[in-house]
């Protein structure tokens, strides 16, 4: 009797050692199904994404509604008014007196120093085009003097191709030389009709 009831406590134990591992397993079990279902650590699930957080921001500051900010052109370069720099026009290509290996020329803000073609005329549409254009791409966006400087002659536009606005400086369409590098020349003269502008120091104010 002794041992039965013995066997007996024995039998009640394993079962409730057994039903606890079941337990555990199934409490572990629905733990580890509840975090396959829900989102991974930091992916957000507590909030929007940080890109449209960040949006959500912007939109708060502008009224309600996002907006980008556009590019500035790569020739456009600060100004000094009254103390104070300001920035042109998104579109503006400010040129200027650039000193060179073979003395001042006509460049853009960023250096890059600029062309006239030989076979355009004065006034008329820009010739270099197509394959032409896509070693020597017109210089685009409304002209202005730098700050500094100051031009004998005048700048103007010119309907390029495409609808393209290219520059002119005294009537005759400007290009760049594409792959120069800032400040060099390296394209006067090419074939006899790339030809540089030529400046003087007299063009920079104080020089």
């Amino acid at each position: 009797m002794r041992k039965s009831g013995w066997a007996a406590a024995t039998g009640i134990a394993s079962l409730v050692l057994l039903l606890a591992a079941c337990g555990g397993s199934s409490s572990s079990t629905s733990a580890a199904a509840s975090g396959s279902g829900s989102a991974p650590a930091g992916s957000g699930s507590s909030g929007p994404p940080a890109s449209t957080a960040t949006a959500q921001a912007t939109a708060s500051k502008t009224g309600g509604s996002s907006t980008a900010s556009p590019k500035a052109n790569h020739s456009v370069a600060p100004q000094a008014s009254g103390g104070s720099v300001t920035f042109p026009a998104v579109g503006t290509t400010i040129m200027i007196v650039q000193h060179s290996a073979i003395g001042f020329v006509l460049a853009q803000a960023n250096g890059q120093v600029v062309y006239t073609y030989a076979k355009d005329t004065k006034g008329g549409a820009p010739t270099c085009t197509g394959s032409c254009a896509s070693t020597w791409p017109p210089a685009t966006g409304t002209p202005q003097a730098g700050p500094a400087d100051h031009f004998p002659g005048t700048f103007g536009l010119v309907k390029g191709a495409g609808g393209v606005g290219q520059i002119t400086y005294n009537g005759y369409p400007l290009y760049t030389f594409k792959g120069a590098k800032p400040l060099t020349t390296a394209g006067n003269g090419i074939g006899g009709v790339w030809h540089v502008v030529p400046l003087s120091a007299s063009d920079i104010s104080g020089a």
